[in-house]
């Protein structure tokens, strides 16, 4: 009878602790699971301008250290902040193909996620334009930021804000306004239609600065940029 009792216990303790390792359990005794890589963008190319409004979409695979099994989801959006998704694809091979309104800017980029819910980080942001059915003038895509870094803090007396900004009409000429002051959004313009794409500020001590571009091309079209912000000690 004590001998029945010693392997009812021993085996409830086994039971307990797990003992076995149920197949539904994923994870492997001691080995962390790690993130997949961030996935490499391929097509359509940085600055693309599409043919056609059904863009095909490719990236480089992400790996991962676990082998786990990795799926994509992929953010297009007409915004460069993706504040509002215009398309969401999800799926485990590394190329899809979307419709996409015709004569558009879109931004895109993907992540990965392994199987046990971990996912990497957004990848780089690339920019494409959808053809329309009749020539016309592409709108420059929204500018990026360069510097001063988003919500960074400053300790200097002068600062030189930097952008970038480009158009699918290669022969567009591209100029620029600045708004820049202590207001959310930026009101006040300090520089209009730039050539280039840097201009020194004088700063004041204990503030929050807002500013923004719009850039435009000789043609007529114009595209306004977000609101970016620094702070100075």
């Amino acid at each position: 009878m004590k001998n029945f009792l010693y392997l009812s216990i021993i085996s409830i303790l086994f039971i307990s602790c797990g003992g076995g390792g149920g197949e539904d359990d994923p994870v492997t005794p001691g080995v962390p699971n790690v993130a997949p890589t961030v996935p490499i963008l391929v097509s359509p190319a940085d600055n693309k301008l599409c043919v056609d409004n059904t863009v095909s979409f490719k990236w480089d695979k992400a790996t991962d250290t676990n082998n786990d099994a990795i799926t994509y989801q992929i953010q297009i959006s007409k915004d460069n902040t993706f504040t509002q998704i215009d398309k969401n694809f999800e799926g485990a091979d590394n190329n899809t193909s979307l419709v996409l309104d015709k004569n558009t800017a879109y931004y895109w980029r993907i992540k990965a996620t392994d199987n046990k819910g971990l996912a990497s980080a957004y990848s780089i942001v690339y920019k494409f334009y959808t053809a329309g059915d009749a020539l016309v003038n592409h709108l420059p895509f929204a500018p990026s930021l360069l510097h001063p870094i988003l919500n960074s803090t400053l300790s200097t007396v002068t600062a030189s804000l930097k952008w970038e900004a480009t158009d699918v009409d290669a022969t567009d000429v591209l100029t620029y306004d600045v708004y820049f002051g202590t207001t959310n959004p930026p009101n006040k313009k300090i520089s209009e239609n730039k050539a280039t794409n840097a201009l020194d500020v004088t700063l004041e001590p204990a503030k929050e600065y807002f500013w923004s571009v719009i850039v435009k091309d000789n043609k007529g079209g114009e595209t306004v940029g977000q609101v970016w912000k620094f702070k100075t000690n």
